[in-house]
Formats: C-alpha cells, structure tokens, sequence
C-alpha cells in the first residue's frame, strides 16, 4: 500500500506520460497537406517515420524505468514493514477451535518479533479471535471491544498508539461493520487470513485499517506450528470447513469450503506435542466426520463413515490410548425440526428453532432423560444471515421461551449435567 500523497504523484506522472505519448501519435499519424512538401520522396517520408518511431521507444522505455523503479520502491517496502515488534495480548471466545486459531496466531506472531502479554496495560496490540455462531457470542466481542477502545485514545498521542485486531468468525462475517463502526478496529483478518497478520499489523502501525477476509480452497496452515499454552491436554486441527450447509448455521459461509490436512503434518504437530509432555489430544474440525487425507488416495466419506460403525466399539475396547468417551449427537430430539434444519446429528442442542412447537421440544426433552448426557451444550436459536433459515423460514418463537421452557424443562437438564 501507498500514502495518498504518492499515489497522486504517480497518477499525475502517468497523466503526463500519457499527454505527451498522444501529442507524438498525433504527429505520427496526420502531417498537414500544407505543410507537406510537394516534391517530398517517398525515401525523406521513410527517413522521418523511423526518426519519429525512434522518439516514441525513447518515451516508452522512459515509462518502462519509472514503472520498474516504482516496482522496486514497493518490494523494497514490503520488505521492511511485515516485521514489527511490540507486546500483543490476545482473548478468544468460542468453540476449541478458536483456541487452536489463537495458538496458530501466536507462532506467527512470534516469528514476526512480537512478545506476548497478559496485561492489557503494557499491550501495544490487542487481539480477540471471534465467534459468529451466534448473536450472544457477537455482542460479547462488542463488549469486549469497549475497555482496550478506551486505552486506544489514551494512546492517540503516544509514540506506539494501541492497535486493536478482530480475528476469526466474526471478522468474515462483520469485516465492514467492524472497520467503520466508531473506527475502533484497525485489522480485520477472518480464519484463513493470519499468515497475512504480520503485513496487516505492519500496515496498521503505518496508520492504515486493513483487512483480509480472504477463504482458501486448501489447508490453509499445515506447516505452522501452533504454539501450546494448555498443559498436559492439547487441540489439533485436522480440517476446516463444512459443506453441510445446514439451514441456521453460519459456519459454511465464515469458515468456507471443507478441505482436509495432510496426515504427515497432523503427526508431526502430535508428535511435537507428545515431546513437550501433553498426555491428551482432541482432533478438531468443523466437520470431523468429512477428514480425508490429502496426500494420498484415502477413503471416501461413505467408506470411512463404514468403516467406523463396523468396528468403533472394538476399537475403543482394544486402545487404550482412546478416551472412554462418546459424543452422541443430536441437535433436537424431533425428527420434523431436524428436517427443517437440515441437520444431520450433533449433541449441541438448540431449542426455539424456527417452527417448533412445544411437542416437538418435549420430544428433545425425552431424548435428552433416555440418553442421560454427562454433558450437553444447550442454545436458545440465533438467527444468522446468509442462512437458508433466515430467507426462507421465520424466528417465530419470542426469546422468554427459548431461554425457559414451560415447566423449566430446560432448567433440568444443567442441573443433571453439571
């Protein structure tokens, strides 16, 4: 990028070089009968074009060199603001994947000379990886985003002016609102973006706002190590994406296309993790089910989805190093709300989707007692845009009855499950 002032030299350059270029055409192309001797051969007619085509690549490679020069200025540029160096204090809300994005931030951060802290005091960038699922998870980042707002123009007049930073979900969903609403952002990067965070943080410093929103069709970090901060458990990425596209979910639209890791990267990252002592590893992914090797010729989904239904208990019981714990998914106990959802099965139970009636959440009710989770994550519905719910069907349950049912059903089922 460069300053308005440079762009508008170089585009009053470019006007000049163009006048002058349409000046000498002008000469080339009509001589004035007039002017024009009568006795002139055609040998003094040949003699001047090629004097006048000799000015005209005199001109162009004059053009040439100015547009090399520029060229050369804007590499040289690049080269010297993608490394910057501060403090940077980061939060994360959300699913387990935001802590895994939050880790895969830090390692290139960390390459790019930036320390971590977690005084938001000392910080000269703060940055929150975001969530989108819902309008809850939202209007916490707004919240979250009124304090380091706050210090921002304490800093205004300061040598390193604070820098704020929304990554992840939200920043794809919500990159223009975010950039212009009370201008206190100044680096919107969405999930596949973060290996641009150093130019973008760089940028910013320049006094610039920037974003990368940007999804990729591959793998976007398989050669990056995220840096691990949790102990003896740990998260590891092994997809992102969903095709699904379930009628109220936003995910396909802020995460994009499912596209899988190689295996020899996936083993690498455990193996670094087992070296630095962590016991437990959870493989994440948007669609866990839909992982496909890359690197090889692998199995289709069908056959892998087999294959795990044939032999799964037994593999629990032969491996000891499996944990003794089953995600049993079921995102309603109606088989008529699942329809309308286009959902497949998930254990994240959401009540007061659109259409439901009070059988149909009795029916989630019973499945719930029969099953008898340790553990259920429960939402009351958010509508998202860009959903196939919210053009087609209507929020049409008021929000006192998706947070408490009648009878407190729903009041039940944390007490049980902790």
């Amino acid at each position: 990028m460069m300053s308005a002032r440079r762009l508008r030299l170089l585009v009053f350059s470019v006007q000049k070089c163009l006048s002058r270029l349409a000046d000498k055409c002008r000469g080339y192309c009509s001589v004035s009968l007039s002017s024009t001797p009568t006795n002139e051969t055609d040998e003094t007619r040949v003699s001047t074009f090629k004097t006048k085509l000799s000015s005209l690549r005199v001109l162009q490679a004059k053009v040439q060199l100015r547009r090399n020069r520029n060229m050369r200025n804007r590499i040289f540029l690049k080269k010297v603001v993608w490394r910057s160096y501060g403090k940077c204090i980061s939060k994360h809300t959300g699913c387990q994947m935001n802590v895994n994005d939050t880790e895969i931030a830090w390692s290139i951060l960390q390459k790019g000379g930036y320390v971590r802290t977690h005084e938001l005091s000392e910080a000269d960038v703060v940055l929150l990886v975001t969530c989108s699922i819902r309008e809850k998870a939202e209007q916490t980042i707004w919240n979250r985003l009124k304090h380091p707002a706050v210090l921002k123009k304490k800093h205004l007049k300061s040598s390193t002016p604070l820098k704020i930073g929304v990554l992840g979900c939200m920043a794809e969903r919500l990159k223009t609102e975010l950039l212009e609403k009370e201008r206190v952002v100044d680096v919107v990067a969405g999930p596949d973006a973060y290996r641009d965070l150093l130019r973008l943080l760089a940028l910013a410093h320049g006094g610039q706002r920037t974003s990368n929103v940007l999804l990729s069709l591959e793998e976007a970090y398989a050669d990056v190590m995220p840096i691990h901060h949790s102990g003896h458990s740990a998260f590891v990425s092994i997809m992102l994406g969903c095709d699904n596209m379930c009628s109220y979910c936003i995910v396909p639209f802020t995460w994009g296309r499912e596209r899988s890791r190689p295996v020899s990267s996936i083993l690498e990252e455990v193996r670094m993790l087992s070296d630095q002592g962590v016991k437990e590893v959870t493989l994440l992914g948007q669609n866990v089910n839909s992982y496909r090797d890359v690197s090889g010729d692998g199995a289709s989904k069908s056959e892998l989805g087999s294959h795990l239904s044939r032999g799964f208990s037994t593999l629990i019981q032969e491996r000891r190093n499996i944990c003794k714990q089953i995600h049993l998914p079921a995102q309603s106990g109606s088989s008529r709300v699942l329809q309308t959802m286009r959902r497949g099965l998930s254990s994240d139970f959401i009540t007061g989707f659109c259409g439901e009636t009070e059988e149909d959440h009795q029916q989630s009710v019973s499945l719930i007692r029969e099953v008898g989770y340790n553990v259920a994550f429960l939402f009351a519905y958010s509508m998202r845009k860009k959903t196939r719910a919210y053009h087609r069907l209507g929020d049409d349950i008021p929000a006192e009855v998706k947070k408490l049912s009648p009878g407190g059903a729903y009041l039940y089922i944390p007490r049980r499950c902790g």
